[in-house]
C-alpha cells in the first residue's frame, strides 16, 4: 500500500494556497472557457492563434488546481504557538550567529510557503535540513554553493 506524505505547512501558507484555488475556480476558469467560445466563433481553429493560446491556458489552469488540490489534500496545519523547547523544528522562528558575528533570522516552513528574501526558508532547503532537531548553542554547518557556512544557534521563538 502506497503512503502519502503530509505536507506540513504554516495556516497563512495553507489559506494563500486556499484564496490561489479559489480564484483559478472561480475566476480564471470561467474566463479561459469564455475566450476559448470566442476564439471558436472566429471560425477555423487550426490557425487560430486565439484558440490555441486559450487551450494553453486551460491545460495550465486545470493543472495548477490539480496540485494545489493534491497539496491541500495532503496539508498538516501546523501552529508553532503549540510548541516550546530549545531544540529546531517546523515553524520555529531562528535566531543565528553567523561567521562574521551578523545576526540572521529564519522561520522554518513549509515547501510553497519558502521565501528567504522575507527570513522564511523551507525545512528541506539545506539550512532547515541542517537546523531542524538542533539545539540552541549548538553549530550548524551547512554546504551551499559559495562554499561551507557556519551558523550558532542563537535563540528560538514559537510565534
Amino acid at each position: 500500500m502506497a503512503t502519502v506524505e503530509k505536507l506540513p505547512m504554516l495556516a497563512e501558507g495553507h489559506a494563500v494556497m486556499v484564496k490561489t484555488l479559489r480564484r483559478l475556480k472561480e475566476e480564471e476558469r470561467p474566463e479561459v472557457v469564455e475566450a476559448i467560445e470566442v476564439a471558436r466563433a472566429h471560425g477555423d481553429l487550426s490557425e487560430n492563434a486565439e484558440y490555441h493560446a486559450a487551450k494553453e491556458r486551460q491545460g495550465q489552469i486545470e493543472a495548477q488546481v490539480i496540485d494545489l488540490e493534491d497539496r491541500l489534500a495532503r496539508a498538516v496545519i501546523i501552529d508553532p504557538r503549540e510548541f516550546s523547547g530549545d531544540r529546531v523544528v517546523f515553524g520555529a522562528t531562528v535566531h543565528l550567529l553567523d561567521e562574521d558575528d551578523k545576526k540572521i533570522v529564519y522561520q522554518i516552513v513549509g515547501q510553497t510557503e519558502a521565501d528567504a528574501r522575507i527570513g522564511r526558508i523551507s525545512y528541506s532547503s539545506p539550512l532547515g535540513r541542517a537546523l531542524i532537531a538542533r539545539r540552541v548553542g549548538e553549530e550548524v554547518e551547512v554546504t551551499t554553493p559559495s562554499g561551507d557556512r557556519y551558523y550558532t544557534i542563537e535563540s528560538l521563538e514559537f510565534i
